[in-house]
């Protein structure tokens, strides 16, 4: 199965245009930036106050959660309150579990979100084993309950997002096909083939995880699936990335989720998803598909048979061990971070309070083989050599990052490690040459990170940076090629350092701190999420390697959290349960006591430790 004309050059994917209200997603629109506003549905003019800030900042299509059919039903008042003061963006209603508040929010906006994992079925987690006649009957009878929202959408003119997320597949698709990329794609494909039974087109798929391997995964698997389909399946595409976070941390596992994707050409409208006020998305989301549109369509004269890794299955790709500055790596040791030797002169006087943020391996010690993996000659020394050697990509090589270290990677014998660099010199030159007239005036926003009041996508710009380094390591980490990385696009050896280690933290490539998965608030949330996640963090920052949720409402709690060791989970107004994997093991606690009880629920399970003295911030 192929996911993309070719993994070695940028085509974004062909598909038919889906309309939005006015808006046009997929064809030959460009990618849609969207986001979701956070307030309390039911608050009419804070919801259109919101909406109207997400439209001023660039926001494309807005989307609303609708909970209810009384929520629903205010959808009229906020659309109208929209249209009265000149706001045209479309309107999205995000719908868990009631078919009915999904056929009430279908009168009123442009489209409508609907999961089929919960939107007809409620999630027990039982084991069941299903004979072929038992789950025939339970696809007619989610064609019984999913079929009069199909036809009141094609009478009226609005859009659908068949919507699978990872943390909320139904028990039914759970016992056939498990918690895995191809359960989410046949999750959406059974809604889908119900919409086109009933001459239906005018929807999107998502294939939305907190996971980015399983993102990627799962988006690149329905891609192919489509394509196995046939030419008329060729539906637009919405990416994100659930339960991101805030801060750099969110931003970085966005970039690796929807940046990679985007650069193989896969893609229609994005959301990134942040634990932030949603204007901050913005500009992220932006950036992520400034930097897809300007990717150079170099050719590399290779073929999807040529590449050495699986698309749709993480494998790390095998290579065997060596040694470089008392580091070892390759085979199964830990991905190291590697420096320039200026860079490391700049910080060697602190090294020991760098914390965990240390350059290990120093670039000009490390006898490292620089190639142009289009080179024959140069690509056979190497793969002659007796021992394995530390393999990377010559700087001046004139393509794509991603592109340039697959077809190294599938070109040279898996013995030799590969280093990854996330900017090739001749590929950031062109990039800086085509600068224009961004230089647009920047802000802070509260996080500390940069919001134009425009949008600067300079090369030299931080955000471009993260994004960028991000998307090219994060995205090759992900297809299981990379023994060490080098971030070089980053000048300052602090903010170099920490970006190297955070993205193989959220590519899952090393753990080094703790992991936290945090969604982004939205009407639904029963607690403050930012305030929230910030006191969690602050208690529980030290626990390295321990991963904790935290989810505002249970609709995306337990499939979530199925990769994390603790859940803090808004069960009712004021009031948290708590859960170890995804299983809740403690309700009703107050919110004013819960964080400490989550303290003790990771005693009680042997995963605490008491904080130690504190290291000094990394340096900028």
């Amino acid at each position: 199965m192929n996911y993309c004309e070719s993994p070695y050059q940028y085509q974004r994917r062909v598909t038919r245009e889906v309309m939005i209200g006015g808006v046009g997603v997929g064809g030959a629109n460009p990618v849609r930036v969207q986001s979701m506003i956070t307030c309390d549905t039911m608050d009419t003019e804070a919801s259109i106050a919101q909406t109207i800030e997400l439209a001023e900042v660039g926001c494309e299509i807005v989307r609303i959660t609708a909970p209810t059919v009384k929520d629903s039903a205010n959808l009229e008042h906020i659309v109208r309150g929209l249209r009265a003061r000149g706001c045209e963006v479309p309107i999205v209603a995000d719908i868990h579990f009631k078919p009915e508040a999904a056929m009430e929010a279908a009168r009123w906006v442009e489209k409508v979100r609907i999961n089929p994992g919960n939107y007809a079925d409620s999630k027990k987690f039982k084991i069941l084993e299903y004979t072929e006649e038992q789950y025939a009957a339970e696809l007619e009878r989610i064609r019984e309950r999913f079929s009069p929202l199909v036809k009141l959408c094609k009478e009226l003119g609005r859009a659908m997002r068949i919507g699978t997320n990872h943390g909320s597949l139904s028990d039914r698709i759970m016992n056939r096909y498990g918690d895995t990329p191809l359960g989410m794609v046949e999750s959406a494909l059974e809604f889908a083939r119900i919409a086109r039974d009933l001459d239906y087109h005018a929807f999107v798929f998502s294939m939305k995880s907190s996971n980015p391997k399983v993102m990627i995964n799962a988006y690149r698997l329905l891609v192919a699936r489509l394509r196995e389909e046939g030419e008329d399946w060729n539906y637009p595409i919405h990416l994100g990335v659930t339960e991101a976070g805030e801060g750099e941390d969110a931003r970085i596992k966005s970039a690796i989720g929807i940046g990679s994707l985007l650069q193989d050409g896969i893609g229609d409208t994005i959301r990134v998803s942040l634990t932030e006020d949603s204007i901050h998305e913005i500009p992220v989301a932006r950036t992520l598909v400034e930097m897809a549109a300007q990717t150079p369509n170099d050719e590399c004269r290779m073929t999807n048979a040529d590449i050495s890794f699986d698309p749709f299955s993480y494998s790390p790709r095998p290579t065997e061990t060596i040694e470089r500055d008392g580091f070892r790596l390759g085979g199964e040791e830990l991905i190291r971070v590697v420096v320039r030797q200026a860079l490391f002169d700049k910080i060697a006087h602190k090294i020991d309070r760098l914390g965990d943020y240390k350059p290990e391996i120093v670039y000009e010690n490390a006898r490292i083989q620089e190639v142009d993996p289009r080179d024959d000659d140069e690509v056979a020394r190497v793969n002659a050599t007796d021992e394995p050697q530390l393999v990377t990509v010559r700087d001046d090589v004139d393509l794509p990052v991603i592109a340039a270290f697959r077809l190294l990677a599938s070109r040279l014998t898996p013995r030799h490690p590969i280093l990854l660099k996330d900017v090739l010199a001749n590929y950031k030159a062109r990039m800086t040459n085509d600068e224009g007239s961004l230089n647009d005036r920047m802000t802070k926003s509260e996080s500390g990170f940069v919001i134009p009041s425009s949008l600067d996508l300079r090369p030299s710009s931080f955000l471009h940076t993260l994004l960028n380094a991000a998307t090219n390591i994060g995205s090759l980490l992900c297809d299981g090629i990379g023994d060490a990385v080098l971030v070089q696009g980053e000048e300052a050896p602090g903010q170099a350092l920490r970006v190297s280690y955070n993205i193989l933290q959220a590519a899952g490539a090393r753990i080094f701190k703790t992991d936290y998965v945090a969604c982004p608030s939205c009407g639904r949330t029963l607690f403050n999420l930012q305030t929230t996640t910030a006191r969690i963090k602050a208690a529980t920052s030290h626990l390295k390697g321990v991963k904790i949720a935290v989810m505002g409402c249970i609709v995306n709690g337990p499939g979530e959290m199925a990769d994390a060791d603790f859940g803090y989970v808004g069960g009712a107004p004021g009031k948290i349960n708590l859960y170890v994997g995804k299983t809740a093991v403690k309700f009703n606690i107050p919110e004013a006591e819960a964080v400490d009880r989550l303290k003790d629920l990771i005693r009680d399970h042997g995963k605490w430790i008491e904080p130690g003295p504190t290291v000094a911030a990394v340096p900028a």
